[in-house]
């Protein structure tokens, strides 16, 4: 048996009615940049998040970088995040001129160890990116009372966990924004590239709207300002599937809860789900020292499991310093976890027998790999 690792084409087909009205809709409209559409889709995602503004840009990477240009991040600044997530996070805040400050994680969940944040600030810390990794959220709680201790932004980089929440929290609640990405493999994810924007502060929207437009509110009026929009044709789909997403999030639950019975009892580490908080598994990630071994087990008997993230961006090559040996960062814990993680399959559209045969590959490759 095949298992993939994604289920775009079968969303498209028990969709299909409903996102080919939307297109065509948009298409017939002749407004296809900032038109009804994505102004409608806007509405609906600050309503689906409660908050009170949402943007729609054209990637999670360009909404968390007009963010901190809006809150006045620059060269000169530091900003505090996690480095085992994409690049996108770090590559963010360099774009701004500031200076990424990586701190370590928590050995359970992955995300960013709010233990360990007081020690990194210093008299230029300017923000804090806790990243809620794999789907679900950071101890948002703790990060917020430190901020505001220290007088920081809070930026929240939701890329993998729209859907998500806390024990007592709910995502934006204790942040200055959040920041999330709609690209194709995301829980919510459109045909292409895409991100947005939730914000409840009003005073840094005006900016923000301007920044993705050429620094223009008004046309053609302008001050400097980048391309980056969410184009109508994406927001059409984005709004169809965001009325899908609460039951897609319910039914890779369900899934993750079927992987965990199947593999309680090996050697494997599972995800780790926090009390009373709603992970929503964009990923299902579990660790082994043998991981690469293990990959290539899996891959060789059908199942294409993947790896988020192998190489922790304090240990990349090229910008901006170069070598990690140069950067002189140690993250012991980090750095295990990128070198034992392995995403298996999950997608709502997974069929049972496919679980079943994840299961069974990986259980077999335990038996034939005792620790």
């Amino acid at each position: 048996m095949k298992v993939g690792f994604y289920g775009h084409v079968r969303q498209y087909h028990n969709l299909k009615a409903e996102l080919d009205a939307s297109i065509h809709q948009v298409l017939e409209s002749s407004e296809y940049v900032l038109g009804p559409t994505l102004a409608q889709f806007e509405k609906e995602l600050a309503a689906y998040f409660k908050m009170k503004n949402a943007i729609g840009v054209n990637s999670g990477t360009d909404a968390l970088w007009l963010v901190f240009i809006a809150l006045g991040i620059g060269p000169g600044d530091e900003v505090i995040t996690t480095a085992n997530t994409f690049f996108a996070t770090a590559e963010a805040i360099w774009f701004t001129g500031a200076k990424v400050v990586f701190v370590e994680i928590e050995p359970d969940t992955c995300n960013i160890d709010p233990d360990r944040i007081e020690a990194a600030i210093t008299p230029r810390t300017k923000a804090i990116v806790p990243v809620h990794l794999y789907g679900q959220t950071a101890n948002m709680r703790a990060v917020s009372e430190i901020a505001n201790r220290h007088k920081l932004f809070v930026v929240e980089d939701c890329a993998q966990a729209i859907d998500a929440h806390g024990d007592d929290f709910a995502i934006g609640e204790l942040s200055d924004a959040v920041c999330t990405s709609f690209i194709v493999q995301k829980n919510l994810g459109t045909f292409g590239d895409g991100g947005a924007i939730l914000t409840n502060r009003e005073d840094i929207v005006p900016r923000i709207r301007a920044l993705r437009n050429h620094g223009s509110l008004k046309r053609s009026h302008h001050s400097m300002g980048y391309n980056s929009r969410l184009d109508d044709l994406h927001a059409g789909i984005l709004s169809v599937k965001l009325r899908k997403i609460t039951d897609w999030s319910n039914r890779r639950r369900e899934i993750a809860a079927t992987y965990n019975h199947g593999l309680k009892k090996t050697s494997l580490k599972l995800p780790y789900e926090k009390p009373d908080y709603r992970h929503v598994y964009h990923l299902y990630v579990i660790e082994t020292p043998k991981r690469d071994a293990m990959l290539q087990y899996l891959n060789d008997a059908g199942v294409d499991a993947k790896v988020h993230y192998p190489i922790a961006i304090h240990q990349q090559e090229g910008y901006p310093w170069g070598k990690a040996a140069d950067l002189n960062v140690k993250l012991p814990l980090t750095e295990r976890s990128a070198a034992s993680v392995i995403s298996l399959p999950m997608f709502p559209e997974l069929e049972q027998a496919e679980i079943d045969y994840v299961i069974d590959t990986c259980r077999a490759w335990e038996k034939s790999h005792p620790h």
